[in-house]
């Protein structure tokens, strides 16, 4: 995980301690290639792109070796590099640029209508009533796979079926509940 940032910084560093630069780095080094992966999940776990994980990992780290000989305890360099990560992303995060464009005037959100909870609490009920017309295992791969949210392959194991079992019956089974007239108002 040496970058010619690290390296630059290792170079600055040992100058100004007046420690062989070749010492300071084998530590540093040992270290990154160590913890470099716990290091890179914490990384990736402030930010959304893996690559900008890496980035910030590498920032961090570059600001690690730098301070390396003023850190007194080095059991405790996860904590600083963490620290590091954290200020950097908090950094970059405010320098983000947000554009605003001023208007004349105010875009006006559409009115949504409110749901009728009386129409909502109608329509659940038809619905309950249409799948209990179905014939019992028709009703429980409906039920496995679309009230409890199972796949196909979670509800084939649970009722001891094939999968290609669950897929039949269930296209059976919604063709039923398409043609319930009491579902009707729903397509």
């Amino acid at each position: 995980m040496t970058t010619p940032v690290c390296t630059a910084a290792s170079r600055a560093a040992s100058a100004t301690a007046g420690h062989h630069p070749h010492t300071l780095y084998a530590s540093f080094s040992s270290y990154v290639r160590a913890r470099g992966p716990v290091l890179l999940r914490t990384a990736r776990s402030l930010t959304a792109n893996p690559c900008d994980a890496e980035d910030l990992l590498q920032t961090a780290l570059a600001k690690t070796y730098v301070a390396w000989e003023r850190i007194e305890d080095h059991r405790a360099l996860d904590g600083y590099v963490r620290r590091a990560l954290l200020n950097t992303r908090t950094s970059q995060w405010r320098k983000r640029k947000v554009e605003e464009f001023a208007c004349e005037e105010l875009p006006e959100r559409e009115a949504v209508p409110a749901p009728d909870l009386a129409e909502q609490q109608s329509l659940h009920d038809a619905m309950w009533r249409a799948v209990l017309k179905l014939p019992d295992r028709q009703r429980a791969m409906v039920v496995l796979r679309y009230y409890e949210d199972l796949s196909e392959a979670q509800t084939a194991e649970v009722l001891g079926v094939s999968i290609g079992t669950v897929k039949s019956a269930v296209s059976r089974a919604l063709g039923k509940l398409r043609e319930d007239p009491e579902l009707t108002p729903v397509r």
